[in-house]
């Protein structure tokens, strides 16, 4: 089996599929894990869940209920902590505050109104000018390149796998109406199955076929701050913009959405904007120091409703891709429906709305 792509989406399908005895070859063009899985936030929860399709809202909620034990899994495996920092996320001042509670009511997920001077009580380094808050206790966010770190070590730890990085894919080996390979520039390499797990990159590379898949890059810009460890106690998100609290004191504040093709050069266009939005949720970080400012590609799709399942009339192609913004968030749930999909099993998850039929 021949995976393309080594972000947290690649890494952890080859985890599982290696987990049921499937013999695992993982390609990357680069490092695996430092393009959106290492540039991204890493909270564990869409922005605006209740703006989301039920299709992304039920790879969400599983993900989310399956995130600590994962964390733990691959902590006690490879000795290194993913972080799973569980510190609830508070909305500011929200348009669509009544849309928010009502999904939350119907999807009996525990986000409630509080009063905007509980939330200074609890967030003290929060800026003035909030009127109306909700908030949601258990959301957790991961250090990303901290996951991606121990799925890479979690993999090298078993011996039905094999990771090649800095080997770039340049299209596909048919034999027939089969896919049963790559061509990589280290030499062709041949699969029973090959899975396209690429990111941003996926819809280029499936066009070498001739098919056209709706995932293109989509820039996002970040910025880190170092502060006390005890300087943030819960993520906060206005307009957009968040910030994010590491365990260690680290505060990250994101994202710029921008469509460049696939630059990813940071600008200081959007570090500015992104001080300005940062100074806004806690004036504080006015006198912090900037220690990153980075650019990553996310990879859009419409809806942001991601591709699982084997090609239609490309027999041995599979994917696993499109999760635009929520990648980190959805890939539990998205490897453990491949997986299911892919060996025949009883499915988490209904896989209708997420095969590449009909949507090619």
């Amino acid at each position: 089996m021949v995976i393309v792509g080594g972000g947290v989406i690649g890494l952890l399908t080859a985890f599982n599929l290696a987990s049921e005895g499937q013999r695992v070859v993982l390609l990357d063009r680069s490092s695996v894990g430092q393009e959106s899985s290492w540039a991204g936030g890493g909270i564990v929860s869409p922005l605006y869940p209740w703006r989301y399709s039920p299709a992304v809202t039920a790879l969400a909620h599983w993900s989310q209920d399956f995130y600590p034990q994962l964390g733990q899994r691959l902590f006690a495996a490879t000795g290194i902590d993913p972080q799973v920092h569980v510190t609830g996320l508070y909305w500011l001042d929200l348009d669509d505050q009544q849309e928010a509670l009502a999904w939350a009511e119907r999807e009996g997920r525990p986000l409630r109104a509080v009063d905007i001077s509980c939330v200074h009580d609890a967030v003290p380094v929060l800026g003035p000018g909030f009127s109306r808050a909700i908030y949601m206790a258990d959301v957790a966010n991961v250090r990303n390149p901290r996951l991606v770190k121990s799925l890479k070590a979690a993999l090298l730890a078993l011996p039905n796998v094999t990771l090649h990085e800095h080997s770039e894919i340049s299209g596909f080996i048919r034999d027939g109406e089969r896919v049963v390979g790559v061509n990589s520039s280290a030499g062709p390499v041949h699969g029973d199955q090959v899975v396209l797990a690429a990111g941003a990159w996926s819809g280029e590379l499936l066009g070498t076929l001739g098919l056209k898949l709706p995932v293109e890059p989509v820039k996002g810009q970040m910025i880190l701050y170092k502060c006390a460890s005890d300087f943030l106690s819960s993520m906060v998100l206005a307009k957009g913009r968040y910030a994010i609290p590491r365990r260690d004191g680290h505060i990250l504040v994101g994202s710029t959405l921008e469509r460049e093709g696939f630059d990813k050069t940071p600008t200081d266009v959007a570090l500015e904007s992104l001080k300005i939005s940062a100074q806004q949720l806690i004036p504080a970080l006015a006198n912090a120091e900037v220690v990153g400012h980075w650019a990553g590609l996310r990879p859009g799709s419409p809806e942001g409703v991601p591709f699982i399942g084997e090609v239609p009339g490309f027999a041995g192609l599979w994917l696993n891709c499109g999760h635009y913004r929520n990648g980190l968030v959805l890939a539990p749930a998205s490897c453990r429906l491949f997986v299911d999909v892919m060996l025949g099993r009883e499915p988490v998850i209904d896989p209708a709305p997420y095969a590449p039929a009909g949507r090619l």
